[in-house]
């Protein structure tokens, strides 16, 4: 059990003199002289001794050699020309030219020099003697590829300060990256300490200086446990959190203890925990989104939280109501485009400049993605683009991480499934191909699909206790060493990843996105392929359509996707026969071989 306690001085007892005292001498201890050994030494008499406490230093001075710098030019004048010619004129340096182009010795002389000219220009492109070896990165400093194997390690330990036990709902960062606001709550359904009204669970929140994990620094007090929380990029003072009881509330940090700002109404508010909050682009900062498992997204302004600025119902392509768990904004996509994660394991993809009306009862928005085997088999806990590459996003629930396109329906990725559930998990802001995954079984996995996609790179085990969510500090190329990871027990551990997790590799945006673009190609070509097997099952089982339309029935199958089925099957046909050749080559050897050897017996 790890004990901390913070040593605390008054203010007052700073700067005091030093008080000095006279006391009494006192004797400690007395040793005899011995006088056995006195016959076999010779006193010396008398006796010099000198004491001096004083260090000895030796005077020296030296100084460089002074190298004056001057700035100095030089001007070049046209000359070489004979006596009898003067340069200034242009009519005798004309004529002398005229003579001499018709020389022999001039021309011989050209050609000579043409020759090694020729001969350097072939070398300098064969061999770059400008190349850099080693290209310079961010502010001057050479790159330098670091070869040490991941590895992260634990720098400080933040504790809820509450007896009562919660789990750790949130953490968001400060965009200065100094502190962290956590959210504490308890979301298992019917739970004791939540139904206990005599006890009643403690709905506070706290921000946290990175330097010091003793105490907290600001200590937010909402009216109910707050389940997500998050900064405001442009305004860092000002914080908005989601409850339990669907309130969002809005917080002003400058004070030492934070009370709610502003809250919304309790019957204009969601009915469900409010599970994911978002800031919104606008002019003047004050509008944010969020989402419930109620079945409503909701938009409000700061300025006015009694009653949202609009409002849109989650549901699929069959108007089911859909339960929202995780919410993805992200400007670099576009200031209208939304990805909501529901209970479901459904995907749905939100560009309310489609909204019908512009308002409440409008047209939804809401694009479903697969519904079908691509989905997860349980609720989406996060849902985040990738923040190099913005129409890629991941999503992270059952045992697997899937990977989506906006192009695409079915997922066009997805990781090999784990051994425990995963929880959660958060993209690295300085590195393309680099996620951290949160398990159930205290287990932090670190995933880089730079070096490979099968396995996890690196895996950490943090806590007892299953992790609860995860956040990477810095935004898009700026910091991705600490990550704040936070469980059910309520304690939230800071780590530091190694340069090799946190540095960008060579290369690494592009040959990221490069393997995006690839498996989306890849997707789409068998998408196309399964329209097109089943518009030909379709015409096989009820060939009447096709034979009272003629040729236009069959035009119907893309000529583009019958050509690439086409190579497709030429493609396998042409491995197969290349097989079959090397087994009977293979066979042939082997007959001629065991000939061989019987002749020889």
């Amino acid at each position: 059990m790890e004990v901390a306690h913070q040593y605390v001085k008054l203010r007052k007892e700073f700067g005091h003199h030093t008080v000095f005292a006279d006391e009494k001498s006192q004797l400690l201890e007395s040793v005899l002289p011995s006088t056995e050994y006195d016959a076999d030494y010779i006193r010396r008499n008398p006796i010099i001794s000198t004491f001096d406490t004083s260090v000895e230093v030796a005077e020296h001075a030296c100084n460089t050699d002074r190298v004056l710098h001057k700035n100095q030019g030089m001007r070049h004048f046209e000359g070489g020309w004979p006596e009898n010619v003067d340069g200034t004129e242009a009519e005798q340096v004309d004529r002398y030219l005229k003579k001499a182009n018709k020389e022999t010795s001039f021309k011989k002389a050209m050609m000579n020099l043409g020759k090694v000219s020729e001969s350097a220009v072939r070398q300098n492109n064969a061999i770059d003697i400008f190349e850099e070896y080693f290209p310079a990165g961010s502010g001057g400093a050479t790159l330098e590829i670091n070869a040490e194997p991941p590895s992260a390690k634990g720098v400080a330990v933040f504790r809820d300060p509450s007896p009562t036990k919660r789990s750790v709902t949130a953490v968001s960062w400060h965009p200065e990256g100094t502190r962290i606001a956590v959210a504490y709550s308890v979301l298992r359904f019917q739970d004791e300490s939540m139904m206990n009204t005599a006890q009643r669970l403690p709905p506070n929140a706290y921000v946290w200086d990175v330097a010091n994990p003793n105490a907290p620094v600001i200590e937010l007090e909402p009216s109910s446990p707050l389940v997500c929380i998050r900064f405001n990029v442009k305004t860092p003072d000002v914080l908005i959190g989601g409850s339990y009881n669907g309130l969002v509330h809005v917080f002003d940090i400058k004070k030492p203890r934070a009370v709610v700002m502003v809250s919304s109404s309790i019957d204009r508010s969601h009915h469900d925990p409010v599970y994911d909050v978002f800031w919104i682009q606008s002019k003047t900062n004050n509008q944010f989104a969020s989402v419930s498992t109620d079945g409503r997204m909701l938009w409000w302004d700061t300025r006015k939280l009694s009653e949202p600025t609009d409002e849109v119902v989650l549901q699929d392509g069959a108007a089911r109501v859909l339960g929202g768990t995780s919410m993805e904004y992200n400007i670099e996509a576009g200031p209208a485009k939304y990805l909501v994660g529901t209970e479901q394991g459904i995907v749905l993809q939100m560009n309310m400049k489609k909204k019908g009306g512009g308002g409440k009862g409008g047209d939804s928005p809401c694009v479903p993605m697969d519904s079908g085997p691509g989905k997860h088999h349980g609720p989406i806990y996060t849902i985040q683009r990738n923040p190099f590459h913005p129409t890629n996003f991941m999503t992270i629930g059952d045992w697997g991480v899937r990977f989506w396109n906006e192009k695409n329906k079915p997922p066009i990725m997805q990781t090999p499934y784990a051994k425990s559930y995963l929880t959660c998990g958060s993209w690295s802001p300085t590195r393309a191909g680099l996620f951290f995954v949160g398990r159930q079984d205290g287990v932090v996995d670190a995933w880089d699909f730079y070096h490979k996609q099968s396995t996890p790179t690196y895996s950490h085990k943090v806590s007892e206790f299953p992790i609860s969510c995860v956040s990477v500090q810095g935004s898009v190329g700026v910091g991705g060493r600490l990550i704040a990871i936070g469980d059910t027990s309520g304690t939230v551990s800071l780590l530091d990843v190694s340069d090799s997790l946190a540095q960008q590799q060579p290369n690494e945006k592009l040959l990221i996105g490069a393997l995006f673009d690839r498996e989306s190609k890849r997707e789409e070509a068998l998408e196309k392929r399964a329209i097109a097997l089943a518009r030909q099952a379709k015409l096989k089982k009820d060939p009447a359509p096709a034979a009272a339309g003629g040729a236009d029935a069959e035009d119907e199958v893309n000529p583009e996707m019958q050509e690439t089925l086409n190579a497709v099957d030429n493609e396998f046909n042409a491995l197969v026969a290349k097989g079959k050749a090397a087994d009977a080559a293979a066979a042939a050897a082997e007959k001629a071989a065991t000939e061989a050897l019987g002749g020889a017996a």
